[in-house]
């Protein structure tokens, strides 16, 4: 988008009808598909698919907490990308703390089970990838939305090939090597929200980070 005058170019903010609703949807889509995965992975001893099921759950809850600092000031919204941003990373390092005890005390996943709610779970993030994609460029408490969705579709492609691979090589490896890898793409786009976060903040310190004759052109190109 242009600028309107401003040292800083212009992000939308999310303060747009529209977008709230489209938050919503994606907020239930996720939730629904935390009680699903999660369920299904506890029954089928998979690693990856419990690893992909707790992302939904933070999905859930962070993007409340988006939806929730909607029109707050750049630094009320660049604390709350912030903290997702910590909480990305934590899982992470949960789920590579998990798949390592996996590795000595685990069974066998149910690859049939892992494929089957593997592709259930990519169709529900590609649904909120696409209701999300005009939004991607947004500022840091929007942009941590668009990323943690196009994340899980990635990482559910990855839930569905280790379900085949398990099948086909009778071991547990390639769920938890699916486990490790997802754990590596949250860590990475942690980082990314966190330093989008940072560089927030420290605009919002500037007094004139955020000027009044700026604000209204924080809307995307067809917001209602």
């Amino acid at each position: 988008m242009a600028g309107c005058g401003c040292s800083q170019p212009v992000r939308f903010d999310g303060v747009s009808r529209t977008y709230r609703r489209v938050l919503l949807a994606v907020i239930a889509i996720n939730a629904s598909m935390f009680l699903v995965e999660m369920s299904f992975g506890l029954m089928a001893q998979s690693m990856a698919l419990k690893a992909d099921a707790l992302d939904f759950l933070g999905d859930s809850l962070t993007y409340g907490i988006s939806l929730a600092v909607i029109g707050m000031s750049l630094r009320a919204r660049a604390t709350a990308a912030l903290a997702k941003g910590i909480s990305l990373a934590v899982m992470a390092v949960v789920i590579l703390g998990a798949s390592l005890w996996r590795v000595l005390v685990a069974a066998q996943p149910d690859e049939v089970v892992m494929s089957s709610i593997g592709v259930l779970a990519f169709v529900a993030n590609v649904i909120s990838v696409l209701l999300l994609l005009r939004y991607r460029d947004g500022d840091s408490n929007v942009r941590s939305v668009w990323l943690c969705s196009r994340n899980d579709a990635i990482g559910n492609v990855g839930v569905v090939g280790a379900g085949i691979l398990v099948g086909l090589t009778g071991t547990r490896w390639p769920d938890l090597i699916v486990a490790a890898v997802l754990a590596g793409l949250f860590l990475t786009s942690a980082v990314t929200i966190i330093r989008q976060a940072l560089a927030e903040r420290r605009e919002a310190a500037n007094p004139a980070a955020d000027q009044t004759p700026c604000a209204a052109s924080r809307q995307p190109v067809a917001a209602e």
